[in-house]
């Protein structure tokens, strides 16, 4: 695998920096809403007039105060095919489209795209979802939105994931393609992996691998990793300062999801975790499929991320 730590890190510091990163971002999009603005998205695509499915969504919040029912955003997709641009659809709202498209290109931005399957001895390119659930295919699992419920072991907190409950073992994959940022022990998640976005913007957070074979064999730190790729194992790890303890009562992944606007915010008192919960469901028809083989686990349809050829190699 190859070790992009180091140029991304690179990437990252000639990004331009706001003088006014965003502070806070209350994601509240449903997964109705996100899957109707996607669809106009994907049905656009080769259209002279494409419709960005994260401006069909900032235009619905400018005028719904952030709640994007889906009714706003059938209303602000049948606006942009207009001719005004969506700050202007606004109207007297405009003055909040900023905000919204830059926090909803964070926590979006490269979940759409384009990317190629590997079928029938050829890579075959597509537009459309190139995110994927963070559960394999063929592997049931249940959630609710527990986003924000208390948590105790250590200090009195909020939990800050969603937390999908199944069984142990139960292959984890990256939901986007990205960098390992971390990897190991922690006393709260117990095994987890932190992966950042290959833009900087979102830290994924997959906590409470299984005992004893936590991670996919051969991930490090600094490793590259693709949408879909095998990461770890579904467990009950965590809650303990000693290594390798299962002290969490049910097996479950926490997920969670972390906005990066400047660097100074990624580990600090004040980080930027949003509700994830609608964006699972939206995931959860989308997975990526694994087989067991003598060699270990393979991927069923090899995937590669056009937008991303660049930092890829492939």
């Amino acid at each position: 695998m190859k070790r992009l730590f180091a140029a991304l890190s690179a990437f990252f510091l000639i990004l331009p920096v706001s003088a006014e990163p965003i502070r806070w971002v209350d994601f509240d999009v449903s997964t109705e809403s996100m899957a109707y603005a996607m669809r106009q998205d994907i049905r656009t695509a080769e259209q002279e007039k494409h419709l960005s499915w994260i401006e069909i969504l900032a235009l619905a919040a400018c005028r719904t105060g952030g709640k994007c029912p889906l009714s706003a955003v059938r209303k602000a997709a049948k606006d942009l095919e207009g001719e005004k641009p969506p700050k202007e659809a606004a109207g007297d709202l405009g003055k909040y489209y900023d905000y919204y498209y830059e926090a909803y290109s964070a926590a979006l931005g490269g979940l759409v795209g384009s990317y190629a399957i590997w079928k029938g001895g050829q890579w075959i390119p597509q537009y459309g979802l190139k995110a994927f659930s963070p559960v394999a295919a063929g592997y049931g699992y249940s959630h609710c939105d527990d986003f924000g419920v208390g948590r105790s072991f250590g200090f009195k907190r909020k939990h800050l994931g969603n937390d999908l409950m199944g069984g142990p073992g139960t292959p984890i994959v990256a939901v986007e393609g990205g960098v390992i940022e971390a990897m190991g022990w922690n006393r709260y998640g117990g095994w987890r992996v932190g992966i950042r976005s290959f833009d900087g913007k979102r830290y994924y957070y997959y906590a409470h691998l299984q005992k004893d074979t936590p991670f996919a064999e051969g991930l490090e730190v600094g490793d590259q990793v693709d949408a879909g790729q095998l990461i770890g194992f579904m467990g009950r790890t965590g809650y303990s300062d000693k290594e390798n303890v299962n002290n969490i009562e049910a097996v479950h992944l926490h997920f969670g999801l972390e906005l990066v606007f400047d660097e100074s915010q990624k580990e600090c008192d004040s980080e930027i975790w949003i509700d994830v919960y609608q964006l699972v469901r939206l995931l959860s028809a989308h997975r990526s499929s694994y087989r067991r083989t003598d060699s270990g686990w393979e991927r069923v349809y090899p995937y590669k991320d056009l937008d991303w050829v660049e930092f890829s190699g492939k």
